[in-house]
């Protein structure tokens, strides 16, 4: 499910007023992550730190801090239980968890002691789409397709200006790497095709919001 491009996938289930989530095994092991609100709320994580294995962890405490150059905080278990296992990869590449919280950026796997009560406490979106719309609202988050490693706020600035800086960013980052442009040129969308059918690299995503445009665009070469 997409409410305001954040999605919830509805295979778990949901602590929305910590955004994270819960998907139980066969073995009623649940592992646990965060939502897309929190990631975008977050920004690209530069550290991730677990409680130690085997802590048995009451529900609502935290079971790992993260950290980016604009956030701390914590992940915070929904459910009583004991950590078995964690993500060990996000302690060298949080961002995993900024681009994929609801696959490989998981974090947890805790073995569940009172599953049957506290399971009734959690949610799915599609009962709570006002509750998570009006969440978005107030923290001012947006999710995109691919979680920017660069932001460029080019607000009445000519496009073709602004694609000859885009060029140059382009020029020295990573490939893979993702650049968030805001742009209120009117021609923008059309620019900003004409300029990935031109360099070959890819615009992810052209979002409108009022008399901006937000792009997401990916150098791929």
């Amino acid at each position: 499910m997409e409410i305001d491009h954040c999605e919830f996938p509805d295979d778990r289930l949901y602590d929305l007023d910590n955004n994270v989530w819960i998907r139980i095994d066969e073995k009623k092991v649940a592992t646990l992550g965060i939502t897309s609100v929190h990631a975008a709320l977050a920004g690209k994580l530069k550290q991730v730190k677990f409680k130690p294995l085997e802590t048995f962890l009451e529900r609502g405490r935290s079971v790992a801090t993260i950290e980016s150059i604009k956030y701390f905080g914590a992940v915070r278990t929904p459910i009583t239980g004991k950590l078995i296992e964690v993500n060990s990869a996000l302690e060298s590449k949080g961002e995993i968890a900024s681009n994929h919280p609801y696959d490989e950026g998981w974090f947890v796997r805790i073995q569940p002691s009172q599953l049957d009560e506290e399971i009734r406490i959690l949610t799915q979106p599609r009962t709570n789409e006002e509750k998570i719309r009006s969440q978005i609202r107030e923290l001012r988050v947006r999710c995109f397709k691919a979680f920017p490693d660069y932001e460029m706020w080019e607000i009445g600035v000519d496009c073709a200006a602004v694609l000859v800086r885009l060029n140059e960013l382009v020029n020295q980052i990573a490939i893979n790497e993702v650049v968030h442009i805001i742009s209120d040129d009117p021609t923008a969308d059309i620019e900003m095709v004409r300029w990935s059918d031109q360099t070959g690299q890819g615009v992810l995503e052209s979002r409108p919001e009022g008399k901006l445009t937000h792009f997401i665009v990916r150098k791929v070469k």
